[in-house]
């Protein structure tokens, strides 16, 4: 996915658990629309989290479907992870995978890769979904490393009863689990499944620590949080959940690191290197997509 800065504003929370709260700029990417949640203007990460978008629940009809064209990236790795539907994932490194359901395909860009998604198997058919993207900031150490794909059947992503909650543990360790996903520095990524009534305290551990509502209804401490808003911590504070509907909750965190700057699909720690990774794009230095070599050029 590509985006340009979000200019949709934060709200300051009244409770001290909850620091402020997040409604996401809807972006239309032609096929579909998503919720833009991070980065907001004034919470631009969540520990390494820098980009955090929810797509759908989208329906096409047969025929149509996701086709977000190659591009490239830089400083980051991607987490694709879907409730329903299919994308169908290609790389410069020569991966051809379909990200299904509650599977988690991890792609480290570091020094550069260019990827396309597009519509799976079920474009011949009337097919839906829905789901998150997100992009992790790499430590700066980190940013540089040779890029790299790693997939994550759904089977292979732990889970646990918490009580009445279930919870998958998408990256990092919570509950006694721990998510086999390649971390590359400490990040907590959770799917909370909450009944109506229901309770769930969250990891007390973590640096940084926001919860967004994919669907129902949900108090953060003493903030009621609709579906589409994002509760971002106070710094040390631990958060409990109540579920005033059945809901499906993203919990995101880590450890910060650090200020990155951002522009079109780069990410670094240095201006220079997104200058540079400009013209590596404008002059075709990027590897493409083998059998999916469509030319995008840089955003005006």
């Amino acid at each position: 996915m590509t985006y340009f800065e979000s200019e949709e504003p934060a709200c300051q929370s009244a409770s001290g658990e909850v620091e402020l709260t997040i409604r996401p700029k809807l972006k239309d990417l032609g096929e579909f629309t998503v919720r833009r949640v991070l980065p907001s203007p004034e919470r631009r990460m969540v520990g390494p989290f820098i980009f955090f978008d929810h797509m759908g629940p989208a329906e096409f009809p047969p025929g149509e479907g996701i086709a977000v064209r190659p591009h490239p990236h830089i400083g980051i790795a991607t987490i694709t992870y879907l409730f329903t539907g299919q994308i169908m994932h290609r790389d410069s490194l020569g991966f051809v995978q379909p990200i299904n359901a509650g599977a988690v395909n991890l792609m480290t860009a570091g020094r550069g890769i260019v990827h396309s998604e597009r519509a799976g198997d079920d474009l011949e058919t009337t097919s839906s979904l829905h789901g998150i993207q997100s992009w992790m900031a790499l430590p700066t150490d980190d940013e540089e490393i040779a890029p790299e794909f790693l997939h994550y059947p759904a089977d292979s992503i732990p889970q646990v009863d918490v009580g009445e909650v279930l919870v998958r543990v998408i990256m990092g360790s919570a509950y006694g689990q721990q998510s086999p996903v390649r971390l590359f520095s400490s990040t907590l990524y959770l799917e909370c499944r909450i009944p109506a009534g229901s309770e769930l305290a969250l990891p007390g551990d973590v640096e940084e620590l926001a919860v967004y509502v994919v669907e129902g209804q949900v108090r953060v401490g003493k903030d009621n949080c609709e579906a589409g808003v994002m509760a971002v911590a106070g710094r040390g504070q631990a958060l409990r959940l109540t579920a005033n509907a059945d809901s499906r909750v993203m919990v995101i965190g880590g450890s910060t690191l650090g200020k990155r700057h951002i522009w079109w699909n780069f990410v670094s720690s240095s201006r220079a290197r997104i200058e540079q990774a400009k013209d590596d794009w404008r002059e075709k230095r990027f590897a493409m997509v083998p059998g999916d070599d469509e030319f995008i050029p840089l955003p005006d």
